[in-house]
């Protein structure tokens, strides 16, 4: 199975992406986290987790964890949109959201599903 979780968080979503980080660290510190830049350099900060950082996301970020997805790595990637937002790199987020559909990776766009996640790989009940 992957042992890897991506982390992933719009500007306005990085506050979220950290208190998810925080609310869920020791099942977190489970895996080996990845994460675009300046997500996994906050979460890292905040929480004291281990994160590998890519690229900004703008700069490359998407597309190295899409990279890390196709190689079977992932086990799941949280992605925390801002869906208001217009974002300059859409073709890398949708080849992103794209790859994770085609692998079957477990995608959360939002803390909700990303609640059910990890409950999910707790083996928990929500």
């Amino acid at each position: 199975m992957p042992d890897h979780i991506a982390l992933i968080a719009h500007d306005g979503k990085k506050d979220e992406m950290v208190a998810f980080a925080r609310a869920h660290r020791d099942g977190l510190a489970q895996f080996r986290l990845v994460a675009t830049g300046s997500t996994g350099r906050l979460v890292a900060q905040e929480t004291g987790l281990e994160v590998q950082t890519f690229r900004h996301g703008p700069a490359g970020g998407d597309v190295q964890i899409a990279a890390e997805v196709i190689a079977g790595k992932i086990a799941a990637v949280f992605f925390f949109v801002e869906p208001m937002d217009v974002h300059p790199h859409d073709p890398d987020i949708q080849t992103l959201l794209r790859i994770c559909n085609i692998e079957n990776v477990p995608l959360a766009t939002n803390p909700a599903t990303a609640e059910l996640v990890m409950c999910g790989f707790r083996g928990g009940v929500v």
